[in-house]
């Protein structure tokens, strides 16, 4: 006899599911186009191709459930259990659909012993426990990272359970009454019928299973309508914007046309790009960007989070709170100020670390800066301490309103090729100091250390000297992309009057900038951040350190702009050790999860109003490592930090150190 089973057993008037089966598909599909409508309001960007590159990045971050099990691992495992139940139970439903509606007959034989009957239970019975798992983490253990109004959330989480529960009655049931040979195929089916069948006579089975078998059906059904408007939009908005993602330089900045440009900024929900709003209906609400923002973490009225559920409320024509339900649609601005805070918006400091966690690839960080260029391009409102910035960008060229320094006093006593003193020197890299470099006094230290370590090691370098400008990163995360572009087309000339080829640069801001968004506007050459270049001189042997200089535990603390822009993370810990041969200790956040020091985004030049420091917030988990030196790599990052770790820890605390002047001591010799 071949294995396989009746489809419909125990159940008439089969018309009645196809009815209610396409009810609920016109209602689906009467949600979806309401979500596209709204969509397509958006602003035009390429989003769809390469199909291939896009279609097997898209599956393997599905698939694997890769963004999900990165941190958060038992909230990985769980949805990963059903969703993956959930992948197996459709494909279950289709090897159906074609076996009884298209006379496909696949579901006999071993197909139907080892994957309808044996994969398929043990895959519902692996959905259940995630469903379990995930009521567990959201009402027993309450996770801090989820919102406390759940019932939404409580409402899906048992629809879901009941369809799984029943899925195994009507099994079952189906096993009992028609003593299934094939039955040790099906073993969590065949417990549950054996269960039901010791107090229930054979009529009263029947009963059941039909009455179950329906009640199944409506609540399938019934799923399916509610899908597109409710958070369950997330089962197809989601892998649709995973494969939608940004396959661009990442962390770079979208260049505004600004000849051609009508507006300046983001102040109205259509002017974003229909990928940004497609963003929105994405969101899971699994508050991961929220938990490693260090703005919220440190109590600004920022949270990525919040950020992206009111832009989608207010897409959805929903009130947000009750001051600012009523908004004028005829303002210039409905959307910055009355739906999205200014102040929300002057607390991010660009980090990523939202679009690092977050497993549906949403964008903030672009949508925050669309908004602030806004600000500041249309309505000229901005923090007092970034118009102070502005104004020495303008005038002078550098971000310091007050620097008393100059662009060469860090040279002095040093022989080096200035090229705006020697044009003519022969170089085979130019070393790009920046102006914290240059005029910060702490970092013209690391910018000595630098250039004695590359002197030792008998690489030909110039710098600009006066000829340098800053590159405008500060202007463009503020979102004042026109002084950007001005400054950057400044530098372009410079580099290429000087045939540049190779640039090594001293701070991850300059080393972004130069490496992935100057070839926007035509600026073209190699670049290295200075702990890359420095881990390659050790590794060709043209620098020894005899580790003896350094004693102790280290740590070294990620730069945003060097790690998750960048993916520079090995470099600079090659550089450090303890002189005994032992790695950097790491963080509690650290690499990719790195908690931000507070200095991007502007935040190095505005004083914090709100909540508790963000520098201090990264000193306590650096100390905590118990080192005596804290590597950095970033001239922000240093200033932050030696003022964070003396707040926190007063006379003991450790020293802050670049990665060069620690290579610089242990080359001395």
């Amino acid at each position: 006899m071949t294995p396989t089973r009746e489809v419909y057993f125990n159940i008439k008037h089969i018309w009645v599911m196809y009815v209610l089966f396409a009810a609920s598909l016109a209602i689906f599909a009467r949600g979806w186009y309401g979500h596209w409508r709204r969509w397509r309001m958006g602003q035009p960007t390429e989003r769809t191709g390469p199909l291939g590159a896009r279609l097997g990045r898209a599956l393997r971050q599905v698939f694997s459930q890769q963004t999900l099990l990165k941190r958060y691992r038992a909230a990985g495992i769980f949805h990963a259990l059903f969703f993956w139940g959930f992948v197996v139970l459709f494909l279950a439903t289709t090897v159906v659909f074609l076996h009884e509606d298209l006379g496909i007959h696949i579901m006999q034989g071993w197909f139907y012993l080892v994957f309808q009957s044996l994969v398929v239970d043990l895959f519902g019975a692996f959905a259940i426990l995630g469903i379990v798992m995930a009521f567990g983490h959201r009402y027993l253990f309450k996770a801090k990272r989820l919102k406390p109004d759940t019932r939404d959330d409580a409402t899906i989480l048992a629809v879901i359970l009941a369809i799984l529960a029943t899925g195994f009655v009507i099994e079952g049931l189906r096993i009992e009454l028609t003593h299934d040979a094939w039955a040790a195929w099906s073993p969590v089916g065949r417990a549950v019928g054996a269960a039901l069948a010791g107090g229930l006579s054979m009529e009263a089975m029947r009963g059941l299973h039909r009455a179950v078998w329906w009640f199944h059906a409506v609540v399938v059904f019934g799923f399916i309508a509610w899908m597109p408007y409710s958070k369950l939009r997330h089962l197809m908005t989601s892998p649709a914007n995973i494969y939608l993602q940004n396959l661009g330089t990442r962390g770079a900045l979208q260049p505004l046309d600004l000849e051609k440009a009508e507006r300046l900024g983001v102040s109205r929900l259509e002017q974003f790009t229909w990928k940004d709003l497609f963003d929105l209906d994405s969101c899971t609400e699994c508050g991961r960007c929220e938990v490693n923002c260090p703005a919220h973490l440190s109590g600004k009225p920022l949270s990525p989070k919040a950020l992206i559920l009111d832009l989608q409320k207010y897409m959805h024509g929903m009130s947000i709170d009750a001051d600012r339900a009523a908004v004028d649609a005829d303002s210039p601005s409905p959307m910055v100020g009355p739906i999205i805070h200014e102040e929300t918006l002057w607390s991010c400091t660009t980090c990523r670390a939202c679009m690092e966690q977050c497993p549906v690839m949403i964008e903030q960080v672009p949508k925050i800066v669309d908004m602030r260029r806004h600000l500041v391009m249309e309505r000229a409102e901005f923090p007092d301490d970034l118009q102070a910035m502005v104004r020495s960008l303008e005038a002078r060229a550098h971000p310091y309103p007050g620097a008393q320094a100059s662009r060469t006093d860090w040279m002095a006593g040093l022989k080096l090729a200035d090229l705006a003193a020697t044009p003519d020197a022969e170089f085979e890299v130019l070393l790009w100091v920046g102006c914290a470099g240059a005029l910060n006094k702490r970092n013209q230290d690391v910018t000595r250390a630098i250039a004695q370590v590359l002197t030792r090691a008998g690489v030909k370098f110039a710098v600009l000297g006066r000829e340098e400008k800053c590159t405008g990163d500060p202007a463009r995360r503020i979102g004042y992309e026109f002084l950007f572009q001005q400054l950057a087309q400044q530098n372009i000339q410079t580099l290429d009057r000087f045939k540049v080829k190779t640039v090594v640069a001293a701070c991850p801001h300059c080393f972004h900038c130069l490496k992935n968004e100057y070839p926007q506007l035509g600026g073209n050459y190699t670049v290295l951040h200075h702990s890359e270049f420095l881990a390659k001189l050790v590794a060709e042997g043209r620098l020894k350190p005899d580790g003896g200089a350094q004693q102790g535990p280290v740590t070294y603390h990620d730069p945003c702009y060097l790690g998750r822009y960048n993916g520079v993370y090995d470099a600079p810990r090659n550089l450090l050790g303890d002189g005994q041969g032992a790695p950097p200790a790491e963080a509690e956040m650290s690499r990719a999860n790195a908690l931000c020091c507070g200095g991007g985004g502007g935040f190095s030049f505005m004083e914090e109003k709100s909540g508790t420091r963000m520098n201090q917030n990264r000193a306590k988990q650096l100390l905590a490592t118990g080192a005596e030196t804290i590597g950095v790599a970033c001239p922000f990052c240093m200033v932050m930090l030696e003022d964070g770790v003396k707040s926190v820890a007063g006379e003991k605390a450790p020293r802050v150190l670049d990665v060069a002047e620690v290579l610089e001591q242990r080359t001395r010799g």
